[in-house]
């Protein structure tokens, strides 16, 4: 099986290592990596993979690439490969995903302090240098996203590009809009414990409604794909909860400094903003600032999807995809990419260079701004405070529903003498 080390944690007295699954897909000399999201394992990539490779079979693990063992050579030969990284040997894409730390096939570090934004964005930085790629464009979704960002940060030069699919800036910003239909799908997946509980929450929040009552043949695509998720989550595993705690921890520590970001926009590389208009987990309106924040490299892409645009609307995010591959190879220039006009398609994508932002227009313009970010700022600590009161009410239920079952007397059978 793939694997690569990426890392060492203590364990007691002991060091364990962090071993990443990996799998490899298509041949060429563009590289694409993909980083999947919270709870998410390698696999949920299949729409992008088929339609960037063209198959789903993964490529052979144990032959090592051409292209490798030239990535493997001197450092000067290194330093005299071309700096895009994509104009040498082919027009083919080769696409390597894999589970992060703490869910499916790789390692499970039993402490949330080993995982962050950070510390997951240096594990892809590993499996990059494990493959030999210099350089790679960089697709991530959701918690992907965020660790795609630090990634970006941190090491800009290994980037040919960057898509981020329904990402948010982390912290609070991770809260989805509170109201009873979000309340009722926490609940449920608090309480979820067989893959089929499982299920059924999480296709009510990755995909519109519209979409899973469509009808496949003589069947709904609810009923379709909940059997695809329970076989899915048989097949891997339920997450553990150490696992989840940990990437729940990365997603809420997740923070990108105005430094970080002027990183990113003064790069140089391309960048795709991604995002389903009725994501009910990550609000558009957190991708859009982000968007703006990254100008003039960033594109606005905005799909008629929920969370799991990537597969609900799979042509166009690919079509989105590929396009930001093709404007690389043409060394179009950040400028030009953001300033493409606004377009509506026939599917309800809604591409725009330019995010569309809400200002507002007083007399004292700079003052209602400041007090607009306060007054949002406070209703996005109001909604952690009542999510945080929830859930001690949960909590509680739960722990006083306990302690009822154990203090309920017994009945013991009166025996006649």
């Amino acid at each position: 099986m793939p694997y690569c080390e990426v890392g060492r944690y203590a364990d007691g007295e002991k060091w364990e290592g962090v071993r990443l699954f990996y799998r490899r897909y298509g041949c060429g000399a563009t590289k694409v990596l993909l980083i999947i999201g919270l709870a998410g394992t390698h696999d949920s990539w299949g729409p992008q993979i088929k339609g960037l490779t063209g198959s789903l079979e993964p490529a052979d693990d144990e032959a090592p690439r051409p292209d490798e063992e030239a990535g493997a050579g001197a450092a000067g030969a290194a330093e005299a490969a071309p700096a895009e990284g994509d104009d040498a040997g082919g027009d083919g894409i080769e696409v390597c995903c894999f589970d992060n730390r703490g869910v499916g096939r790789s390692s499970v570090p039993p402490n949330k302090s080993y995982y962050s934004t950070a510390i997951m964005a240096k594990d892809a930085l590993a499996l990059m240098d494990h493959l030999g790629w210099k350089k790679a464009h960089v697709f991530g979704h959701s918690m992907g996203a965020m660790i795609s960002c630090k990634l970006a940060a941190i090491a800009p030069h290994r980037l040919c590009s960057l898509a981020l699919l329904n990402v948010t800036g982390g912290g609070f910003q991770c809260f989805p809009k509170v109201d009873g239909q979000m309340l009722s799908l926490a609940f449920r997946f608090l309480r979820a414990k067989t893959p089929e509980e499982r299920a059924l929450v999480d296709l009510e929040t990755h995909y519109t409604k519209e979409y899973l009552e469509d009808t496949v043949g003589s069947c709904t695509r609810r009923m379709i794909l909940y059997q695809e998720y329970v076989k899915g989550i048989s097949s891997t595993g339920m997450q553990s909860n150490c696992g989840f705690e940990g990437q729940v921890n990365a997603c809420w520590t997740h923070k990108m400094t105005t430094k970080e970001l002027d990183t990113i926009r003064s790069a140089g590389f391309l960048i795709s903003v991604i995002h389903g208009r009725y994501d009910i987990i990550a609000q558009l309106c957190h991708a859009k600032r982000l968007a703006e924040r990254l100008l003039p490299a960033a594109r606005m892409v905005e799909l008629h999807g929920a969370h799991l645009v990537s597969h609900e609307r799979p042509d166009e995010v690919n079509n989105a995809l590929m396009d930001l591959i093709k404007a690389t190879k043409s060394a179009m220039k950040p400028e030009e990419w953001s300033a493409q006009p606004e377009n509506v398609s026939e599917t309800g994508a809604l591409i725009s260079g330019r995010p569309i932002t809400v200002t507002m227009r007083t007399d004292e313009g700079a003052n209602a701004t400041k007090v607009a970010v306060a007054v949002y700022t406070l209703l996005g600590k109001l909604q952690l405070s009542f999510l945080y009161l929830i859930g001690v009410i949960v909590m509680g239920f739960e722990h006083m529903r306990n302690i009822v079952k154990v203090m309920k007397p017994v009945r013991v059978a009166a025996i006649e003498s």
